[in-house]
């Protein structure tokens, strides 16, 4: 889930400040961590907190969002959500917002296989973006994880993700097309980001493609990081940078998420 984090760090100086090519600093002093580091590290706390059978993961998921989001309030979230992160009894609220897609990685990292991916994401998403939409974008980001740790070609993962999204616009072509930020929906961002992955050569380009088309920069750099680690691992480098940016709280549940990993996985 690291590669999505990095993608939030890189891409929160350009969310408002949109800049259209690859040939910017990656790290800079005004990178920071945004809702969603914050809102990826709750799943993972989620998946830990959980049943060995992930009976109880969206009742977890409701108090890792909840307790963990606000420690970190003023992270950027949206204002519907950020009313569902302070509620007593917090409800779904029919929502398609990107945020649903930005804090699924945990989720296609701890899945075995892609049918327990989609219950699981489902399980997460569920109990705040519970629109298809706002599913469907949650899910083909998981599934798209799980296939590119299973060794998937990008061909293999680009024919399943096209049943779920129209990729047919090259990077290129979303960046002709670029209307600023404002359009911060599964239903968007979805496509820019699985197009930002299929025609990136390395994690780098991946996070640079992202960010050079525009848009919710942050978020669609988020999402395809994601999946961009589970295909092509995480360059030392740039994970040193994004661990020094990150609060103590979140940088160990990150830790304790790669050991809980590796036992699963044993």
């Amino acid at each position: 889930m690291i590669g999505a984090i990095i993608g939030d760090v890189v891409g929160s100086r350009f969310e408002f400040h949109n800049y259209l090519d690859k040939d910017f600093e990656l790290f800079h002093h005004r990178c920071e961590f945004t809702d969603d580091t914050v809102m990826t590290c709750a799943v993972a706390q989620a998946l830990m907190d959980s049943r060995e059978d992930f009976s109880d993961l969206s009742e977890k998921a409701v108090t890792a969002l909840q307790r963990i989001g606000r420690k970190y309030p003023n992270c950027g979230y949206g204002a519907r959500f950020i009313n569902w992160m302070f509620a007593e009894d917090p409800q779904p609220y029919n929502s398609y917002g990107n945020g649903s897609a930005m804090r699924i990685s945990p989720v296609g990292f701890a899945a075995r296989d892609v049918e327990e991916a989609k219950r699981l994401s489902a399980a997460v998403t569920r109990i705040s973006h519970n629109h298809p939409e706002g599913m469907k974008g949650a899910e083909a980001t998981a599934v798209a994880i799980v296939m590119a740790r299973q060794g998937k070609s990008k061909e293999e993962i680009r024919k399943a993700m096209e049943g779920y999204y129209d990729l047919r616009l090259t990077v290129d072509e979303h960046r002709r097309k670029w209307h600023g930020h404002g359009s911060e929906i599964c239903q968007v961002s979805l496509p820019q980001a699985l197009e930002c992955f299929l025609e990136g050569t390395s994690f780098e380009d991946v996070i640079r493609n992202c960010i050079s088309i525009g848009g919710d920069s942050d978020t669609i750099a988020a999402i395809a990081g994601g999946i961009a680690e589970a295909y092509y691992g995480i360059p030392e480098e740039i994970g040193r940078e994004v661990r020094n940016i990150l609060s103590p709280t979140l940088l160990g549940i990150c830790d304790d998420f790669r050991l809980w990993l590796e036992k699963r996985e044993q």
